[in-house]
């Protein structure tokens, strides 16, 4: 079962007197353990369609399921609970709160599940940094930390819900282009040993070609999409 589904969703804006159609009758299935890129140009709805998969914005026509769950109807506090059970995110920007530890950042969305002792949340940091190689720099706030690390600390809390499906919005457009790479090796590591599901919001030619299934689009629309066959042999063929 796709662990996100997709189907004829359009989102409008009112902007003035006029209407912007950000998305236009978009479909799209994601599979579990996929390591899928959306691509387009600024204006294209990539960034639109993923906060809707997030739970972060709302369709004004069409449905999301995820994991099997029709999200579309739900309240703030339903939407807010999906998301913290299910959904990770990563953004461009990192989202890091400057008070907090790299340990405190990426604890805080563990405190909304209540099921969850200090012990077994303390347990779960730990991991995780372990996970992205920042067992030493728990204590380090952002401001201590290298644009790389602080973008290992986002992952590092994106994963630590047991998030099933990670969203990743340009997650490398603040990184210079070696650390970018290895951000991303990073994540597919953890796609290919743990699979995670990850969906990014990109045009980065390395985010895409690293993706297992890339989508094009443009105006709102889903141009065409690629697989990872069709991806390699275009890439040895330029």
């Amino acid at each position: 079962m796709a662990i996100v589904k997709v189907e004829k969703v359009s989102k409008r804006y009112p902007l003035g007197e006029q209407v912007v159609e950000a998305l236009r009758d978009v479909s799209l299935a994601v599979e579990p353990g996929a390591f899928l890129a959306i691509a387009g140009p600024s204006g294209s709805g990539k960034s639109t369609l993923l906060n809707i998969i997030g739970c972060i914005d709302t369709p004004s026509a069409g449905r999301v399921l995820i994991d099997g769950q029709d999200v579309s109807g739900k309240t703030p506090d339903q939407l807010a609970d999906v998301r913290a059970r299910t959904l990770g995110f990563i953004f461009q920007t990192f989202n890091l709160l400057p008070v907090l530890s790299a340990e405190e950042n990426v604890e805080y969305p563990l405190l909304q599940l209540r099921e969850l002792s200090r012990a077994e949340r303390r347990e779960r940091v730990a991991h995780y940094l372990d996970m992205v190689g920042l067992a030493r720099y728990g204590s380090h706030r952002p401001n201590q930390l290298s644009g790389g690390q602080r973008q290992r600390v986002a992952i590092a809390r994106a994963l630590a819900t047991h998030s099933r499906l990670v969203l990743a919005d340009e997650p490398t457009a603040n990184l210079d282009r070696e650390t970018g790479r290895s951000i991303l090796e990073l994540m597919q590591r953890i796609n290919s040993q743990a699979g995670t599901t990850f969906v990014f919001s990109t045009h980065d030619s390395h985010v895409m070609a690293m993706a297992d299934r890339l989508v094009h689009m443009e105006d709102g629309r889903i141009l065409r999409e690629e697989t990872a066959g069709a991806l390699q042999a275009e890439e040895a063929g330029a």
